[in-house]
């Protein structure tokens, strides 16, 4: 890929008024503030998310734009954990009885707080009219504190994100993009379906109309080296309005999708972006630091369903890998 190619765009964007160099400093090693601890601040008690699904598909998938989603997606639509396409009142209870059993017997059930995460595939895309009142349903229960909504780019016409604004005044709303990378050589090769100036029109107009955008980044996307994907994560930095919140995701392969397919098939295909523990917590780390520590970090790794995970394996402890992503970031 091109050396510099995103620092090229970010000097056209700063011309524009729609994106320029990052406006804070860290010193003194890696300071972030997590979900968690950015929602205790806000409610004053941890606050659980609440995988759903709104019902809806995704262009990649239905044969507008494709057929079978990313290539790294699973037939889940990256909501392996969503509950499924029930009633949504029946889906709230059993993702709450799930959330539940880590919640300590302390903390009463009228007291817990929670987030309306509608996560499979693509949650604008549908009609206005439908998605508003599955929304309003949501929103408007006492124990649900936050709207997040992900979705693509290319699937927020002005009614969606007029719609999204209005549930804003309402509570918190969060609206999630599905980026992944800026280089476009990637976002081709896994059939992403759109053009990095597109997520720069959308991401403008939702912050226009007053709304929180979180950003979902994947690190060890085949054919990208280490600076491609720090490149990545430099550009949302530099984003202005600059960015609410970020996901970092490590690549998980999973059987059932493209990627899965390719690596029983070719394995060395995903040797050169694929990490070791100590490797991919370097590279975090290193992300980190690039941030505003305005930024909200809603993830920093991420877990695929254990019985669908073909590499890597060591990604399955998940207790394991965060242990050891926060003693990175505390010696950092």
């Amino acid at each position: 890929m091109a050396e510099g190619k995103a620092d090229r765009l970010n000097k056209r964007l700063r011309k524009r008024g729609t994106g320029g160099k990052r406006r804070f400093r860290r010193s003194g090693g890696v300071k972030i503030l997590t979900i968690s601890e950015y929602m205790k601040q806000k409610y004053g008690q941890k606050v659980y998310r609440l995988s759903l699904s709104s019902g809806c598909t995704c262009p990649n998938r239905d044969g507008t734009l494709g057929w079978g989603g990313c290539a790294f997606c699973s037939a889940g639509g990256s909501g392996d954990f969503a509950a499924g396409a029930a009633p949504l009142e029946e889906q709230i209870e059993t993702a709450k009885r799930r959330v539940d059993a880590k919640i300590s017997a302390s903390v009463r059930p009228e007291d817990r707080k929670y987030i309306a995460y509608f996560q499979s595939y693509t949650n604008t895309y549908g009609d206005t009219g439908r998605l508003r009142r599955l929304f309003m349903d949501a929103i408007t229960r006492p124990e649900i504190v936050t709207l997040s909504v992900g979705t693509r780019p290319d699937c927020l016409e002005p009614d969606k994100v007029q719609m999204l604004a209005e549930l804003n005044r309402i509570k918190p709303v969060w609206v999630e993009l599905g980026l992944q990378t800026i280089h476009e050589q990637t976002a081709d090769a896994f059939h992403r379906g759109y053009s990095l100036p597109v997520f720069l029109d959308s991401y403008r107009r939702l912050k226009q109309a007053g709304l929180a955008v979180i950003v979902h980044v994947i690190l060890g996307l085949p054919g990208e080296s280490r600076e491609d994907m720090l490149e990545t994560v430099r550009f949302l930095a530099g984003l202005n309005p600059w960015l609410d919140g970020i996901k970092l995701q490590l690549l998980h392969i999973l059987k059932g999708t493209e990627y899965g397919s390719l690596y029983e098939k070719e394995p060395s295909v995903f040797q050169a972006s694929g990490f070791t523990l100590e490797s991919y917590c370097d590279l975090v780390v290193d992300c980190l630091k690039l941030l505003p520590p305005e930024t909200v970090i809603h993830r920093l790794t991420g877990d695929g369903p254990k019985k669908l995970l073909l590499a890597p394996k060591w990604s399955a402890d998940k207790k394991r890998v965060l242990n050891e992503l926060n003693r990175r970031i505390r010696e950092a």
